[in-house]
């Protein structure tokens, strides 16, 4: 990296995706006696290492390595995750920036369905997020007024039934003549199992999360049986986590802190840990950094509290807006909506 130019250096601060590459694959035994021995072949003494849940797991297992083979390695986790779900941090870089895509996807795609009309009243948007609801409920912050899009907000930590989706919105598309949803992929039914259990294959990854999907289909069929409209589908995958025109500059800036922060752990010595954000109590939003023990994060999952999610599991509260708001780092273009004044009729009907 020191063989990079500066400006390439400084120039990744707005650049999206991991510079240094990324992999799905679940580190088995052997490789990890094999990357000690490269880490030692070069006499490598600090392994800093990117990412989220899996990560912060083979993190913490290379020092458990190192420390059994005698060998001095200071490994130290660097939070980075758009599921916003490792323990003992109040939030991850990664978070805000795509917490703001879906904000801002979910407000134009909103729009669109308004001028749409009858043409397609209903829309719903399929987001990440297998078991945790935090980029969903992302959605809300799309929101200028209570009425506005999206209506409707599914979260797998609250699950609901098929019909009850039904009434929310019969309910919805009554009042405004439209509908807009955002639902998590990996929404759950009532009783806590695969929303779009009508999901014939499930395909399973390296680390045995299975991948989650069809939820906007399985959505579009059921609405289309129970009230007979037409639902619009936008599944913006990926783009919701390297999209780089809507980079959140408070997440930026603290993705730039916790890698800062971690190489000043390493050195100073600690190891086995996981640098983390920890957020000042007052009115002003601001952050310090701490860091925690690896071995209570890896392989856990922090999923949004039941005061960030309505008593009927179909919107989030005030509480969640205040907490998530900061992260996307200013509001959204304002937007405006025609009053539609209708002037006197002249002509009479035929």
């Amino acid at each position: 990296l020191r063989a990079e130019p500066a400006d390439v250096l400084e120039t990744l601060r707005n650049t999206p995706a991991s510079a240094l590459g990324t992999v799905r694959y679940k580190v088995t035994d052997a490789d990890y006696e094999r990357l000690l021995d490269v880490l030692m072949a070069y006499n490598v003494r600090y392994f800093l290492y990117i990412g989220g849940n899996d990560s912060a797991d083979t993190t913490h297992k290379i020092h458990l390595i190192a420390a059994q083979r005698g060998y001095e390695l200071h490994a130290i986790g660097v939070p980075k995750t758009v599921d916003n779900d490792l323990a003992m941090t109040d939030h991850c870089p990664g978070y805000g920036s795509a917490a703001r895509f879906v904000a801002a996807a979910i407000r134009n795609t909103g729009y669109d369905t308004i001028a749409m009309g009858d043409t397609g009243p209903l829309k719903v948007m399929e987001i990440m997020g297998r078991n945790a609801g935090w980029l969903t409920a992302a959605a809300a912050l799309a929101k200028e007024r209570p009425e506005d899009p999206p209506q409707l907000i599914y979260v797998p930590e609250h699950g609901v039934s098929p019909e009850q989706v039904v009434e929310d919105v019969r309910y919805w598309h009554k009042e405004l003549g439209y509908c807009v949803i955002a639902a998590s992929e990996g929404m759950k039914d009532d009783k806590g199992g695969d929303f779009a259990k009508a999901r014939k294959e499930v395909v399973v990854d390296a680390f045995g999360h299975a991948a989650k999907g069809g939820v906007a289909e399985f959505l579009e069929d059921i609405l289309k049986e129970a009230l007979g409209l037409r639902a619009r589908l936008d599944k913006p995958g990926y783009l919701q986590r390297s999209f780089g025109e809507l980079i959140s500059p408070v997440d930026r800036e603290e993705a730039y802190l916790v890698g800062r922060e971690a190489v000043r752990a390493a050195i100073a010595g600690e190891s086995d840990k996981m640098v983390t954000l920890i957020r000042r109590p007052g009115p002003v939003y601001a952050v310090d950094t701490g860091l925690a023990p690896l071995e209570k994060i890896a392989n856990t999952e922090r999923k949004m509290p039941p005061e960030f999610i309505n008593e009927r599991g179909n919107g989030v509260t005030q509480a969640f807006i205040e907490y998530a708001r900061p992260l996307i780092g200013g509001p959204l273009m304002p937007y405006a909506r025609l009053t539609c004044k209708m002037v006197p009729k002249r002509a009479g009907s035929r």
